[in-house]
């Protein structure tokens, strides 16, 4: 890894761009303390992974790490839809704020979809560019090829390509980098490890910028996919744009520092130390969870008759913690005024607060619950 050369500048007729090297070959790991980095990363993912096996229904819970993911990724390349704003629906939100808004709903369904195509697609070329399309669909960038990628050239930072910050390889060599990328990652014949894997993936393929927007967010939600793809997460429970976005100028500056310095093993640090914090925080967060279910469930079990009404709002809440009495009503099949009589007990427990202040639509947020994803 010390020969590593992350590539070289090209003169084209009026600019430089960078063409990378490609990754497809053996690997020596000889850093010890990168080593000893990956084998904390492995333990932790180890653990992260058990806890998504052994706790209840945690297909209620992942919508929110999603979720999370969703909100910190697109923040990363300048929106600002909070988590309480995602969970609104799009007539509840200001107008102002619904572009914003529906890039962050594009990428929780990208993300469903691209776990759940994992099933009949392996992890490729193809899936990438599905999952970008399914990423740009009606939104800003939606005229700039969804699923398609580039065909001119595109730059990263300042105004014009002779001020760019970076500039990725011409168009025209997009196909081999990803064929490369394709062969690197389904190679079995010289081994790396699958934590480093993904992390000189998500490095090249950021070089690469293959498509004229929504690099970042695809290449973010790739790391998930690898992990599903390969086995190491059975579920999809892992997610960097938090750690990312806490540290963005050094994710910005460690992806730099590979291109201009062929500094490969301090990128591979940070991935691995955003893998170690992530999967703990996670951890912590299932923990969390687990405390809140015992507290909620020991609550309303005094409800009496009202209990069955009550869990079909806590299992609804685990996904989208924000509600109104209609919909209370339409999930639990009550009346309105049974509605009404429910959510003053949820109030009361602490479960449920008013969130709008008015008198007439009021929404509802199971705030303990939102806390821990905040």
């Amino acid at each position: 890894m010390k020969d590593f050369q992350a590539g070289q500048i090209v003169q084209q007729s009026h600019y430089k761009s960078f063409q990378p090297n490609l990754i497809n070959r053996a690997w020596v790991l000889d850093n010890m303390a990168l080593i000893q980095l990956l084998g904390q990363a492995d333990r932790e993912l180890g653990r992260l992974d058990m806890y998504s096996e052994y706790i209840p229904n945690i297909d209620l819970f992942i919508r929110m790490h999603v979720l999370k993911e969703s909100t910190q990724s697109s923040k990363i390349e300048g929106t600002q839809t909070n988590m309480e704003e995602a969970l609104l629906e799009q007539e509840d939100v200001a107008l102002d704020k619904r572009d914003d808004w529906e890039e962050v709903q594009n990428y929780v369904s990208a993300m469903n979809q691209a776990v759940a195509t994992l099933q009949a697609l392996p992890f490729s070329a193809r899936l990438i560019r599905e999952t970008h399309k399914t990423l740009m669909q009606s939104v800003r960038g939606k005229h700039k090829q969804p699923g398609e990628f580039r065909l001119s050239q595109n730059w990263i930072g300042g105004v014009t390509l002779n001020d760019a910050v970076f500039v990725p390889p011409v168009h025209t060599s997009i196909g081999e980098l990803i064929g490369d990328i394709e062969l690197f990652v389904h190679n079995d014949v010289q081994y790396f490890p699958e934590l480093l894997k993904i992390a000189l993936v998500h490095y090249q393929f950021e070089t690469i910028h293959p498509f004229l927007d929504g690099n970042g967010r695809v290449g973010r939600l790739l790391i998930t996919l690898y992990l599903v793809s390969k086995g190491i997460l059975k579920q999809p429970v892992l997610y960097l744009s938090d750690f990312f976005e806490r540290n963005r100028s050094l994710y910005y500056d460690n992806l730099m520092r590979v291109r201009e310095k062929n500094d490969l093993q301090q990128w591979f640090k940070f991935f691995l130390v955003g893998v170690i914090e992530t999967a703990q925080s996670s951890i912590a967060t299932f923990d969390n969870i687990l405390k809140l279910q015992k507290k909620v469930d020991s609550q309303i079990q005094t409800l009496g008759s009202r209990t069955a009404s009550a869990r079909k709002i806590i299992n609804y809440l685990y996904q989208r913690p924000m509600i109104d009495a209609v919909k209370v009503g339409q999930v639990a099949e009550i009346s309105s005024a049974s509605a009404y009589k429910l959510i003053v007990d949820l109030e009361r427990f602490g479960i449920l607060r008013e969130i709008t202040g008015g008198k007439r639509g009021k929404m509802y947020v199971f705030s303990d619950y939102l806390q821990l994803f905040n």
